[in-house]
């Protein structure tokens, strides 16, 4: 069976691998989110230095990115806040070291992707995962595809209602302040509250205020976009607690509007946290490379 490559290219760390799928994830890799130049010939190095040739690479990125095969600047990192990167080419100069197909998506279509083939979304067609973490973003899939359209969703950039009064916090989303992203990720709950999400117990203000943002975000996707299933992913949604706030709140906030059992009846199996747990987003890209092999 052929090997795959797997990058995993965030904000903040690259994580490189090569196998096949979940029980065939050989060596594994993590370096910080350095330079453009830096990073991605760290990334080269890995596969260069394997045993054996991969026959292709996928890489799910942080954003945003130009996703579409056809335009030149396919593969790019676009409009990011993050220094350094913004229209940073990072699947070419893979492909031109490599010499294989390499398949390119989202970061958080790579991961459901993966869930699609390997996790919480197997048998479904159309569901949405989103992260929180550092930063909110969401993908999935409609109809059995990918999400694009005109570029990608950005799901963590949705305008939620914020009522001042009660949270004063204006949000740190450098583009709008207050999306959901802004209100709702990693960093928000650390300067709201003073402390990192995973130093706040669970009895905490904070996570009912958190889950009131969330599941606000969710009620809105549930509306637009009707997924057979939410996968909640990313550092934030690691407090096992949060979830059951969510759902909850989700429920409250629909308010018997959409009726179906998946809502009405059984929520703790429709709002799920990711079936590959941390390994979705590089086992996402495994799938892309199987994608991009085939052409």
């Amino acid at each position: 069976m052929p090997l795959f490559g797997a990058v995993e290219a965030g904000g903040t760390k690259f994580v490189c691998a090569v196998g096949t799928g979940p029980h065939d994830l050989r060596p594994v890799t993590r370096f910080p989110t350095t330079t453009p130049e830096e990073t991605l010939a760290r990334v080269v190095a890995f596969f260069r230095e394997q045993p054996e040739p991969v026959a292709a690479v996928g890489v799910g990125s942080f954003g945003p990115v130009d996703p579409n095969p056809a335009s030149p600047t396919y593969g790019f990192v676009t409009s990011t806040p993050k220094p350094g990167w913004r229209n940073a080419d990072v699947r070419g100069p893979i492909a031109a070291a490599l010499g294989v197909p390499v398949g390119f998506d989202t970061d958080v279509n790579a991961a459901a992707l993966g869930e699609y083939r390997w996790g919480a979304a197997a048998g479904l067609d159309t569901f949405v995962y989103l992260t929180v973490g550092t930063g909110i973003g969401g993908g999935g899939m409609l109809a059995g595809r990918l999400m694009h359209g005109m570029i990608h969703p950005e799901m963590g950039h949705m305008r939620i209602p914020h009522d001042r009064q009660a949270d004063p916090y204006a949000g740190f989303c450098p583009y709008h302040g207050d999306c959901l992203e802004g209100l709702a990720a990693g960093p928000a709950l650390e300067r709201r509250w003073g402390r990192k999400a995973a130093e706040l117990p669970p009895d905490h203000p904070a996570w009912a205020l958190e889950a009131e943002y969330l599941a606000l975000g969710l009620m809105n996707l549930v509306c637009t976009l009707s997924p057979q299933r939410i996968i909640l992913g990313g550092g934030v949604m690691g407090q096992a607690h949060l979830f059951p706030l969510v759902r909850a709140r989700v429920q409250a906030l629909l308010n018997g509007y959409v009726e179906a059992p998946a809502i009405l009846e059984d929520i703790d199996q429709y709002i799920v946290p990711p079936g590959l747990g941390e390994r979705a987003g590089v086992l996402g890209a495994i799938a892309l490379a199987e994608e991009a092999a085939r052409g």
